[in-house]
C-alpha cells in the first residue's frame, strides 16, 4: 500500500492500514432524479469492475466529469465509473434515499454542511486508512475534513467568500474602488450608498449578503469568536448575529441595495440575474469559485475584494472553503477501485486540465501550480486572490456538526423576515440561535 502523507512545511510520512468500515445512516427523504445504472457490483464473468460515482452540479461540470471518467477508465482498464448526478437541489434528497436503500454510491461528492452526518453514523470510510496519496495537499485543508481524528473526505479545491466588484459601476458613479486591505463593515455600507447615489435609478451599490450564514462566520472571526466550536457548539454571540442582520438594514436606509421584495427575487435567480450578472450593481459577495459565472453574464472585468473588517478586528475572518470532498462509502465492495479513483480525481494533473477550478482552485498544490498557466484569465485572477490571502488566514473553521446542513434554511428564512420588517436584527438574532443550537444538537 502506498504510504498516506499530509503536508503543512516540512512533510511527515506514516504508513497507513487497510479500510475497516463502518455501518450505514437511516435516513429518509425523497428521491432525486438522475440516468445513473443502478448496479455497481461488476461483471464477475468479465473480471470488470463496476464503482458508482455520485455529484451534483451544472451540464457544464457533468460533461466535464464524464471527460474525466473516460480518462480514468482509459488508464485503468478493468474499473467501469457509473455516473451517478443531479443538480444541488435534488442532490441531498436522493443521497438520502440510496443511502437508507442499501446503495449508497462507492464514492460520493459531499459539502462541508453535511459530511459529519455521514461520517459519524459509519456511512463513509477513514480515508486515511485507504490508499490515497495526500502528500501535497496541505495539512491544514485536510483538517477541513477530519472528525475525531478521522478523514473522511478530502477536499476537491477551495474557494474564499469574497465580494465581487464591477469597477465600471464604480467609475460611471464617480465612486473610487474601496481598498480592500483596510475597509470597514461601516464603510462597505456608505460606499454602497455612495455608488447606488451617483450611478443613478435601476443601479445599486451592492446585493444583500445575509443569505448565507458563511458572512456570519467571516464576522465572528473577525471579532474573535467563531460560528461552531470543536465541539459542534455555537460560538457566536448574539451581538454578533444582530449586528450581522442590521448591515442589511443599514444598506437598505441609505439605497445602498434595493427594497426586500427585489433582494428575495434577485437571490433566487443565481449569477446570471444578479446584480453585478445583469450590470445593474458595484458589488455582491459571493464564493471565488463563482467569479468566472458572474463575468460570463456580465460581460465586463471584475474585480475581487477581501471581505470588510478584515483589519479592523480582532484577528482576521477569512478562511479557504472546501468547495466539495470526495468520500468513499464505508460499505463498498471495491475499496480497492474506489480509492484509485480519488486518487486519480485528486492527483492526476490531466483531471486538473479539463476542470481547472469547477471544483475550486485545486487543493493539491502541485497539480494547481500545473495549471497555473492554462487558466483563462477569470479563474487567474481568483488564483492570484487566492495566493494574497494566504499569509493573511489564521486559521479554517471546524467542520460544522450534525445537523448543520438546516442552518442555511434557518437563516434564508431569518433574513427575510429581517428585511421586511417582520423581525428586527436583535429578534432574529436570538431565533437565529435558539434553532440552530436544536438543529444541532446532537
Amino acid at each position: 500500500m502506498r504510504a498516506t502523507t499530509t503536508r503543512r512545511g516540512p512533510r511527515t510520512r506514516a504508513t497507513l492500514v487497510a479500510l475497516t468500515a463502518a455501518g450505514a445512516l437511516a435516513l429518509t427523504a425523497c428521491s432525486g432524479d438522475s440516468g445513473a445504472l443502478p448496479d455497481s457490483e461488476g461483471d464477475g464473468e468479465s473480471g470488470n469492475v463496476e464503482i458508482r460515482f455520485a455529484w451534483w452540479g451544472s451540464d457544464t461540470r457533468h460533461q466535464t466529469t464524464q471527460q474525466i471518467i473516460d480518462l480514468f477508465e482509459d488508464k485503468n482498464p478493468g474499473i467501469t465509473v457509473v455516473p451517478d448526478f443531479t443538480d444541488w437541489d435534488g442532490y441531498w434528497d436522493k443521497l438520502a434515499t440510496a443511502v437508507a436503500g442499501g446503495d449508497t454510491p462507492d464514492v460520493i461528492t459531499h459539502e462541508e454542511r453535511f459530511i459529519s452526518d455521514y461520517a459519524t453514523r459509519g456511512v463513509i470510510a477513514d480515508m486515511a486508512t485507504l490508499d490515497i496519496d495526500t502528500s501535497e495537499i496541505p495539512e491544514d485543508v485536510l483538517a477541513t475534513g477530519t472528525i475525531d481524528g478521522k478523514l473522511y473526505g478530502i477536499a476537491t479545491g477551495v474557494n474564499a467568500y469574497s465580494v465581487i466588484a464591477d469597477p465600471q459601476v464604480f467609475a460611471d458613479a464617480g465612486v473610487e474602488m474601496p481598498d480592500d486591505t483596510t475597509w470597514t463593515w461601516d464603510d462597505y455600507v456608505e460606499v454602497a450608498g455612495a455608488v447606488a447615489k451617483g450611478a443613478g435609478d435601476g443601479m445599486w451599490g451592492t446585493q444583500d449578503y445575509g443569505f448565507n450564514e458563511a458572512g456570519l462566520a467571516v464576522m465572528a472571526r473577525q471579532k474573535g469568536e467563531t460560528l461552531y466550536n470543536e465541539d459542534g457548539s455555537l460560538g457566536v454571540s448574539p451581538e454578533t448575529v444582530a449586528e450581522f442582520f442590521q448591515v442589511s438594514l443599514d444598506l437598505q436606509a441609505n439605497g445602498g441595495e434595493p427594497d426586500a421584495s427585489r433582494t428575495v427575487e434577485i437571490q433566487d435567480a443565481g449569477p446570471e440575474g444578479s446584480l453585478i450578472g445583469t450590470n445593474s450593481g458595484a458589488m455582491g459577495v459571493w464564493w471565488s469559485n463563482q467569479f468566472g459565472a458572474l463575468s460570463g453574464a456580465s460581460g465586463r472585468d471584475l474585480e475581487i475584494l477581501r471581505l470588510p473588517g478584515e483589519s479592523a478586528g480582532e484577528r482576521t475572518g477569512m478562511y479557504f472553503k472546501p468547495a466539495m470532498y470526495y468520500s468513499v462509502s464505508a460499505k463498498t465492495e471495491h475499496p480497492e477501485e474506489s480509492a484509485k479513483f480519488v486518487d486519480f480525481l485528486l492527483n492526476d494533473p490531466e483531471v486538473a486540465a479539463l476542470q481547472l477550478t469547477d471544483r475550486g482552485l485545486p487543493s493539491n498544490l502541485s497539480v494547481r501550480e500545473s495549471i497555473l498557466g492554462d487558466l483563462p484569465p477569470t479563474d487567474q485572477k481568483v488564483a492570484d486572490f487566492m495566493a494574497d490571502l494566504e499569509d493573511e488566514i489564521v486559521d479554517n473553521p471546524p467542520v460544522p456538526p450534525n445537523g448543520s446542513g438546516e442552518v442555511q434554511d434557518i437563516m434564508i428564512r431569518l433574513n427575510t423576515e429581517v428585511l421586511f420588517g417582520d423581525k428586527t436584527p436583535q429578534e432574529a438574532a436570538e431565533a437565529f440561535l435558539t434553532e440552530v443550537e436544536a438543529a444541532t444538537a446532537s
